[in-house]
């Protein structure tokens, strides 16, 4: 049996041990957020640290008004929470964290922080006055073939498959930016560029596996910095598509998962119900709503709890360093209502604190207006939620657009259902805030929905453009691209005409498109950059008449300015009697339609050439 100081040297040549391995073992995998900045409104900070055993660790910082306030720990030794507070006077440069154990040095990191742009806090979000461009980064244009498929990504280049990557990228992307401000748009929402490392359908970007990582693909960090300031100097202002609810099962968290209670169904895919109703039905049953918010939404897309406040941080954090690290003017949240509602609430709050004339725009994809409301900042909820985004994407009016150009004209069908469906804005804390769109990633091209009928599409283009709300379209649409009627992404996410090296159709320059193709680019062309001019459109108030005889009229004014819009259905030529809407024309006795740049005269009513819209500014 071995003595008292027998068993002292031995624990002292343990620990000796202990210390020598840990000098060679200790890695910091991943430490995030990559940096941060000075003079931010919430001056706390928490860093992520990956590691081999690494909280085991004690962090020391050195560094003027920089506070270690604490740590935190989760059921894996792997991760350690560092919680920093950041005072008034801090100035931007490089710190170190000192890791040790015990008295000794096993590891450290560099962390800078950096200064933050001129006038960031006080940056202004997209708004009525803008138009917004969705595009598809792996379908617009390849602007690199040679990061067309990668060594660190599972998935390479395939172009002839349609769920597979087609090489559109960054680059690809801002060779273009001079087509997409000439059309008329001021802003580009482009679906996700974070790293989407899966081995199959990683090409649009919702299943992310790297939170601080540019898909490599697309190109770099440093690129997509550089593609927004790019934006920014033709007048274009970029939204970034971010994923709150759900990560992509090749995330690298999935192989050392940073808490037991990081995923919502961790030991078993348990899918979504998608019944959204449940989390606002007063009679629901708990079973129920947990179901639909805590379900995946398939088997790649693991859902995250974002209960769990480390993760609730983390998201909170990454959301806030996109937006300062790229100089970003928008966020749309993806399937917006999947995510824990008092997270939501919280990530809404500190975004727009930081940033109170951000605008951020959440997609809840239902008919039913009362949900979409209840998403909207300044609405009183029943149920005590508050919100704090300012936008929600109206699927509302989306849904009512095509039913209103598809169907006859009948006491509850038609444009009847458009007008009505309008009328509801009564439920919504700021109608003007909602973005209306004839088409997106996910639904039929709105040319096939409406059977290749170029007149309803031009309609379908002037409502979206000219209603209230914030007018987002989808990139192809202007050139008539097409898809099958029921759902298909592959076919609806087509490549962009003249994007690939040898496309014989090209929509930037014109090059073989059809005389139909040509006349719906002039058309929405003409439209938009009219409507950068108009105040009646982008600040004014509505005024609607309830439709009759396939017409469906209504009028965007100010106290100086009135524009009266004609949506029309008519299979035939027709006469517009002007009686009814004097009370808006106020005796003017001519207008200006915009499309054609035509002068009317309103004196003997409207002539009406069939299914053609008209927008008049009096």
């Amino acid at each position: 049996m071995p003595t008292k100081s027998q068993s002292i040297i031995a624990l002292a040549l343990v620990m000796l041990f202990s210390l020598q391995v840990s000098a060679k073992e200790f890695e910091i995998k991943h430490l995030e957020p990559l940096n941060w900045w000075v003079g931010m409104q919430h001056p706390e900070l928490q860093l992520m640290v990956h590691g081999e055993n690494i909280s085991a660790l004690t962090p020391e910082i050195n560094y003027a008004g920089v506070t270690l306030v604490g740590t935190e720990k989760t059921d894996n030794k792997n991760y350690l929470f560092i919680n920093l507070r950041l005072a008034d006077t801090t100035k931007p440069g490089q710190f170190t964290i000192a890791f040790k154990l015990g008295d000794k040095l096993i590891t450290k990191a560099v962390y800078r922080l950096e200064a933050r742009a001129k006038n960031s806090a006080a940056r202004k979000g997209f708004d009525a006055s803008d138009v917004i461009y969705l595009l598809m980064p792996d379908r617009f244009a390849n602007g690199n073939p040679a990061n067309d498929s990668k060594a660190d990504q599972l998935e390479k280049f395939n172009r002839s498959i349609s769920g597979g990557r087609h090489g559109g990228d960054l680059k690809g992307m801002q060779d273009h930016l001079d087509y997409i401000a000439n059309m008329g748009f001021t802003m580009v929402w482009p679906t996700p560029l974070v790293e989407n490392n899966q081995e199959q359908y990683s090409y649009h970007g919702y299943s992310a596996t790297n939170h601080y990582k540019i898909d490599s693909r697309f190109g770099t960090n440093e690129d997509f910095k550089q593609y927004v300031a790019a934006a920014n100097k033709k007048g274009v202002g970029v939204i970034q598509d971010i994923v709150l609810n759900h990560i992509g099962s090749g995330h690298w968290w999935m192989a050392d998962m940073p808490a037991k209670d990081w995923l919502n169904f961790p030991e078993k895919f348990t899918e979504t119900t998608h019944r959204r109703t449940a989390i606002h039905d007063p009679h629901a049953a708990p079973e129920d709503a947990k179901l639909f918010s805590d379900g995946w939404f398939v088997k790649t897309m693991p859902d995250l709890n974002q209960r769990n406040p480390l993760l609730a941080t983390y998201l909170i954090q990454n959301s806030v360093w996109w937006v300062e690290y790229a100089n970003l003017s928008g966020i749309r949240e993806d399937t917006y209502s999947y995510s824990d509602k008092n997270f939501l609430s919280a990530w809404g709050k500190h975004l727009l604190e930081e940033y109170p004339n951000f605008n951020i725009v959440g997609e809840e994809w239902t008919s039913n207006h009362a949900i979409v409301a209840s998403w909207q900042k300044g609405k009183k909820n029943d149920n005590g939620y508050v919100s704090y985004i300012p936008s929600m994407m109206d699927f509302p009016v989306h849904d009512a657009m095509r039913s209103a150009l598809n169907e006859n004209e009948g006491w509850s069908i038609g444009f009847i259902k458009l007008y009505e469906t309008i009328a509801n804005d009564f439920i919504y804390a700021d109608p003007a805030h909602m973005v209306v769109f004839p088409e997106n990633h996910d639904t039929s091209r709105i040319y096939s929905a409406l059977d290749g009928n170029l007149n309803l599409f031009k309609n379908a283009m002037v409502l979206s453009a000219t209603t209230r709300g914030i007018p987002q379209f989808f990139y192809g649409s202007e050139v008539l691209a097409t898809s099958p009627k029921e759902r298909d992404d592959g076919a609806v996410r087509s490549d962009m005409p003249g994007g690939w090296a040898g496309d014989k159709i090209n929509a930037f320059t014109g090059k073989g498109l059809s005389a139909q193709q040509k006349d719906a680019q002039d058309f929405v062309k003409t439209l938009l950059n009219w409507r950068k001019t108009s105040d009646a459109i982008k600040t004014g108030k509505l005024m609607h008449y309830v439709p009759e005889k396939s017409t469906y009229v209504y009028f965007r004014y100010t106290d100086s300015k009135t524009v009266m819009v004609v949506l029309n259905k008519n299979a035939q030529d027709s006469q517009l009697d002007l009686a009814r809407y004097q009370a808006m024309i106020k005796g003017k006795t001519s207008g200006k339609n915009i499309l054609t740049g035509e002068i009317l005269d309103l004196s003997k009513g409207l002539s009406l050439k069939a299914m053609t819209p008209m927008v008049i500014e009096l």
